[in-house]
């Protein structure tokens, strides 16, 4: 969407078609794991723009239309129904999907994903038509912040974590030891080590079997074990992908005039050494932002500090940086209640932070990352 935006913004007066397999307008993610989750805001309140916007802007949608195939050659994209466009220049912005689980019983109903507006309403009904007893397979950031989102409503809760703490690809120990407290003095069962063997149930969840032979009864299972970026039709036309659609530092694809951004993509970083794909929506918006510049001729050398942030209770997660490959970590508790930073170095240098309830640290950091130059 901020492509769109910023094409339009930067004078481009021709023909513009965006194309999205969900049948709506762009809309927020961050909410649906949280406020929507809860039914603390609407659909209306979450969508990126305007009602109006399109038709002002001369800009042709096609939601809930899935492409088919792209022709890199003829420079065309088959939209299904016997309809194919052409295209001078076309961005992929295709996002990612939420990684399954093939187990026995994963079929059944009651077992959820979240990654749509429709995974969330379909969790939120459930979850509201009645007391739940709700597991969660994962302990990384969407497994709890829908679990705290559950508790505030009030519901029975386990995290059930195959690691040995939560958020262990992307936080030091001390970290992870502080929203496992969190959770814990929030009335959530915590199983970690623990794998998924069967869901069990004969229409609908009634329990989930272990690994260890344990059984834990639930009503409801989200199975939040991470996303895989969407590279298959992209991958299909011939351009370069690997664990995302790879480009160059100005959003540009193996395949002439066509660019990516987003979720999907895989960008080379200075800052960071080799190739990095990153989940958020700062990355979706300013990388949304910079192809459009690039689709328009200008000089892009994407190579941003990634910033990101959680919400689970009365904390806020804020995240600048990567804390990939660190050697050494500081961590300070702060004066008030549920509260620290925690610093990454290597080689010498801050490469991240990790700041709980402290915005200003947050902020220091992020300000002191981004005054460096990467290619020092």
């Amino acid at each position: 969407m901020k492509a769109v935006e910023t094409l339009r913004r930067e004078g481009y007066d021709g023909a513009l078609c965006l194309i999205g397999d969900e049948p709506c307008a762009p809309y927020q993610r961050p909410p649906l794991s949280k406020a929507f989750l809860k039914g603390e805001t609407s659909m209306e309140r979450l969508l990126l723009t305007s009602e109006t916007y399109f038709a002002e802007h001369k800009v042709d949608t096609m939601f809930g239309r899935r492409v088919q195939a792209i022709d890199v050659n003829a420079r065309a994209v088959d939209v299904g129904r016997e309809q194919r466009l052409s295209y001078s220049k076309l961005l992929l912005a295709t996002g990612s999907r939420a990684r399954s689980l093939d187990i026995p019983g994963s079929g059944l109903e009651g077992v959820h994903s979240l990654r749509t507006i429709d995974d969330a309403r379909q969790l939120s009904a459930a979850a509201t038509s009645g007391a739940a007893r709700i597991a969660i397979i994962g302990g990384g950031y969407i497994g709890l912040e829908v679990a705290a989102s559950m508790r505030a409503c009030r519901h029975d809760v386990t995290i059930i974590e195959s690691a040995d703490r939560f958020l262990k690809r992307v936080v030091c120990p001390e970290v992870s030891d502080f929203f496992e407290d969190l959770h814990q003095r929030n009335g959530v069962k915590i199983l970690k080590g623990a794998r998924p063997e069967r869901i069990l149930g004969e229409r609908h969840v009634c329990g989930m079997e272990l690994a260890n032979g344990a059984i834990i009864a639930c009503d409801i299972v989200l199975i939040g074990i991470g996303s895989i970026p969407e590279t298959d039709i992209a991958a299909a036309s011939g351009i370069v992908t690997d664990n995302g659609i790879k480009v160059d530092q100005s959003c540009r694809t193996s395949a002439s005039d066509v660019y990516a951004a987003g979720d999907c993509t895989l960008f080379p970083s200075r800052r960071y050494g080799g190739f990095v794909r990153l989940e958020s929506v700062q990355n979706a918006i300013d990388q949304g932002k910079a192809a459009a510049h690039a689709m328009l001729g200008g000089a892009i050398s994407y190579d941003p500090v990634p910033w990101f942030w959680s919400d689970q209770y009365n904390v806020k997660l804020q995240i600048a940086g990567l804390s990939r490959g660190y050697e050494r970590v500081e961590v300070e508790r702060g004066e008030q209640p549920d509260s620290l930073v925690a610093t990454y170095f290597r080689d010498g240098r801050m490469i991240g932070v990790d700041a709980v309830n402290q915005p200003r640290a947050y902020l220091k950091a992020r300000r002191a990352l981004e005054a460096e130059n990467p290619s020092s």
